[in-house]
């Protein structure tokens, strides 16, 4: 095919050779781009789709660790993600969308059991392509499963929270009057949404533990994984015992499904001013949420809930390539505690890190392909394309003989109006349309751009809580990973070290300027909570925000 194109092609040139050099051109470019892309042959890049069904930092960094390791085995994989940020409906449609694409096999997290999800998945087993079903399960059938062990998760939390029953850890802050028998320690349960198979299955494992402890009284609230959810169901709890025996706050336990609930139970035991007296605990154990509320002792602990986004990557690969493969593939995690918290998020951040670095890596390798693979293309056709330039310099040469002729034509057509244009008055005409020198706009660098553009979105969306590195990327039109570079190099701040220093000047500047509570303050800048608000700012000016303003009032 290749040669009877390249006698096509000689026969196209010489045959119109009184063309225009443009069409000459076109015909050796469409040569040589034919020519090549029927000599080069792709190795096989597997095509992993993924719908994920919400997001967050925990599936962050999922997505993060499958995209690192998209050329860590020994085959090439390609990793597209799509989210339906808890729109089941929506979810169903792109895993039909998902399998158009021609993809090798579906990664699904479901976000519930309906349906139409259950229907889409099995449009695609239909179809030939595997379903791995990752961190939740339907009723739909799948090819296998990889996930957390959230029975083992709900038991191991409900355990720890007895051990501390049983070591006799709880102190009162209001103890019992002698004489009167204490009531027994309070454990409540905030599930997620129970139509899931993660909150099912720890609601499962942590009911299972309560049974073994008949040491306290347990109660449970059906919720549906949102903080604001939780804060009402911890601020109804607080109201209740408030009124009718105080002192079992300091005897109270509430054990979140995730750790963005706990956050909510926290935010309601602020708002009560009983910070320190309930005990909470989360599941996830993600460094800059879980991990840093144990350690700021919003919460007594946290379930350490895997990810290992390479091992779905793996378990893909090997189902692709025929290899031996379990369908059920349960991960552990473990309790984080106060005792464990240090090592543990130093642990995190460095795999977190590492996962970045890989994704720089993968960046590379595809930029060096892409390179190999043209190499290779030219290479292949380099005989050929000796043999047209020689043809495209003689029809250059001839097609430039009779340019200039007709240049000499153009230029004794255009005396009278060369005239025109060098003539006094039609400068001073022509002046009306020109902009002066010192009117034009000074130039910009990009960076002053990226930085006025950045600047500006921090200081509008700076009082949501839930802004993410994501949401600021995409106004300046970066990935995480580029933002992170881009920010680092200007500034010599990550991204959020930069957000947490625009925030706590803002709060210096309204703690200096204006009346408001520090508490009002801390929420105005996107703080979650005022002692985490306070504790930053002393890291940063050296007092807490009441200090700043009593010294404030002092000098006035």
């Amino acid at each position: 095919m290749p040669f009877l194109l390249f006698f096509v092609t000689l026969h196209t040139v010489f045959t119109k050779q009184h063309d225009k050099m443009r069409n000459s051109v076109t015909y050796l470019i469409i040569f040589i781009l034919t020519l090549l892309t029927s000599c080069s042959e792709a190795e096989k890049t597997y095509r992993i789709g993924v719908a994920q069904c919400s997001k967050g930092p925990w599936r962050e960094k999922v997505n993060q660790e499958m995209l690192a390791a998209q050329h860590l085995y020994e085959h090439d994989v390609k990793v597209d993600i799509a989210n339906s940020f808890d729109e089941p409906e929506w979810q169903a449609r792109q895993i039909d969308s998902l399998a158009q694409t021609g993809i090798d096999l579906l990664v699904v997290a479901p976000y519930e059991d309906i349906q139409p999800i259950n229907d889409a998945i099995a449009r695609v087993l239909k179809a030939g392509i595997p379903v791995v079903s990752f961190d939740r399960k339907t009723s739909a059938d799948y090819t296998a499963f990889i996930g957390g062990n959230n029975v083992e998760a709900g038991l191991i939390v409900g355990q720890y929270i007895a051990s501390i029953v049983r070591g006799k850890l709880l102190v009162s802050e209001n103890p019992v009057p002698h004489g009167v028998r204490a009531k027994k320690p309070l454990v409540m349960e905030i599930t997620g949404l129970l139509s899931s198979t993660p909150a099912l299955e720890r609601h499962l494992g942590f009911a299972k533990a309560m049974d073994e402890l008949p040491e306290v009284e347990y109660i449970c609230r059906k919720s549906d994984w949102s903080s604001d959810a939780s804060c009402r169901i911890a601020t109804q709890l607080i109201d209740s015992l408030r009124r009718h025996d105080p002192a079992q706050l300091d005897r109270t336990f509430v054990f979140c499904h995730n750790d963005g609930m706990a956050t909510g139970v926290y935010k309601a035991v602020v708002e009560q001013n009983v910070e320190g007296r309930i005990k909470i605990l989360g599941i996830d154990g993600m460094p800059g949420e879980g991990l840093e509320y144990v350690k700021f002792g919003h919460q007594i602990g946290t379930y350490y809930y895997p990810t290992h986004g390479e091992k779905i990557v793996r378990l893909a690969l090997d189902i692709l390539t025929g290899k031996p493969y379990e369908r059920e593939n349960p991960m552990l995690g473990f309790v984080v505690t106060p005792d464990n918290v240090d090592l543990v998020t130093t642990e995190s951040i460095e795999l977190m890190r590492q996962n970045e670095h890989m994704v720089t890596i993968h960046d590379k390798l595809e930029a060096y392909f892409g390179l190999y693979n043209t190499q290779h293309k030219v290479l292949i056709g380099s005989f050929v394309c000796i043999v047209l330039l020689v043809i495209a310099v003689v029809m250059i040469w001839r097609a430039y003989l009779q340019t200039q002729k007709a240049i000499r034509k153009r230029q004794e057509l255009n005396v009278e109006e060369i005239l025109f244009y060098t003539n006094s008055d039609s400068r001073t005409l022509r002046k009306v349309f020109e902009t002066p020198q010192e009117e034009m706009p000074k130039p910009r660098s990009q960076d002053t751009i990226f930085a006025e553009t950045l600047n500006e979105s921090i200081r509008q969306n700076m009082s949501n809580p839930n802004l993410k590195m994501d949401d600021l990327g995409e106004t300046v039109g970066l990935s995480r990973v580029q933002l992170y570079r881009k920010v680092k190099a200007i500034t010599g701040l990550t991204p959020v070290e930069l957000l947490r220093q625009m925030r706590l000047q803002q709060g210096y500047i309204l703690l200096t300027t204006t009346n408001k509570t520090v508490q009002e303050i801390a929420f105005e800048v996107g703080f979650r909570t005022p002692g985490y608000f306070s504790k930053c700012f002393r890291q940063q000016y050296g007092k807490y925000p009441m200090e700043l303003r009593d010294s404030t009032n002092m000098t006035l």
